[in-house]
């Protein structure tokens, strides 16, 4: 719509329609705006705006005799319109904060933070743990279990820990499990999982004078760790009021479900600091065609480097403004306290 005064007054309407449809979940019209609204003009001229808004595709009448409800170009235009982020009180933010630095370990801070934000704002949420491909490896400890049996724990430096069990053929003592455990802090501290790639064969040549029985708890450390966390690493969600998106449709509680459906949804948000906000036809899954997806991510915001991605799944007749200043806020503080900024 182009700048005039016709076409701000229309914003005006539009906006209205949708703030109230968001409030009462009940279609809207012309009476009830020009009641609750000081739009500055007679109630026919607001019939003509609504009118015209429907036509361009706007709003939508439910019945012949029934008021508008928004539809997915309403909702973009208001979300469009949200210049910036609203920010939250005082006591909200020390709120978040303290009980998000009460976690006992980064697993346990982002298990809040979901619980928190589905809280908040009474829909879904989903965070992800912080991904192994932008993580880099802070130590590698082998566990000597059993002569038989190794288990490799991966620790990062976004503190995400992983831990893989290594079966043997030929049984070693301790001290060949240190010696494993020296080479492979050799190959992989300092470096990503998926840039540590070609040291892995590094480790292969530098043991290549031990015995058959120390070669081999090598050669079977590195496939472990080259087929579960090098070539496909797992990336791990935690889900918080999944029950809240019942009230929009089963099929989106089936898709928090599935991870490779929610890690696509969480990609959209790349930088921390900025939000996404996907809605209903928008969205490119047939899951969350009836659904808004407001998502972020989470990290070192002065290196722009995102470690993981948080989002909430709610109807798209959502409050927007409030959830997405959630979102953003939640997701600075668990940047915050992750990374000790």
């Amino acid at each position: 719509m182009a700048e005039t005064a016709t076409s701000r007054r229309r914003h005006a309407v539009l906006s209205a329609i949708v703030a109230d449809y968001i409030a009462t979940n009940q279609p809207v019209g012309s009476k009830a705006l020009v009641q609750r609204h000081q739009l500055g003009v007679s109630p026919a001229t607001i019939r003509n705006d609504m009118a015209a808004l429907e036509a361009e595709g706007y709003i939508k009448q439910q019945h012949a005799s029934s008021g508008r409800i928004p539809t997915t170009k309403a909702y973009r235009a208001f979300v469009d319109q949200v210049h910036a982020i609203k920010p939250l009180s005082g006591a909200e933010k020390r709120a978040i904060l303290t009980f998000l630095q009460d976690g006992v370990d980064v697993e346990d801070v982002l298990r809040r933070s979901v619980q928190l934000l589905s809280g908040l704002t009474g829909t879904a949420a989903v965070v992800q743990l912080p991904t192994l491909a932008a993580s880099h490896v802070r130590h590698v400890e082998v566990v000597h279990l059993t002569p038989t049996r190794l288990l490799l724990v991966v620790i990062t430096d976004t503190g995400r820990v992983e831990q893989r069990n290594v079966e043997l053929v030929h049984p070693i003592e301790a001290d060949a499990a240190a010696r494993v455990r020296d080479e492979l802090n050799r190959a992989l501290v300092g470096r990503t999982l998926p840039n540590a790639a070609h040291n892995l064969d590094a480790v292969v040549a530098a043991t290549a004078g031990w015995d058959a029985a120390h070669r081999d708890s090598v050669a079977r450390s590195l496939a472990v760790l080259r087929t579960t966390l090098v070539e496909r690493p797992a990336d791990k969600l935690i889900v918080a009021g999944a029950a809240n998106t019942l009230q929009i449709d089963e099929s989106v509680l089936e898709a928090l479900e599935e991870q490779v459906i929610m890690l696509k949804l969480l990609s959209a948000a790349t930088a921390p600091g900025e939000v996404h906000v996907s809605i209903g036809q928008e969205n490119a899954d047939q899951h969350f065609k009836k659904a808004s997806v407001i998502a972020t991510s989470y990290g070192a915001p002065e290196e722009e480097t995102a470690i993981g991605g948080m989002a909430v799944v709610g109807p798209t007749a959502m409050d927007y403004v409030g959830t997405m200043s959630k979102v953003h806020a939640v997701a600075t503080y668990v940047s915050r306290v992750l990374t000790g900024g």
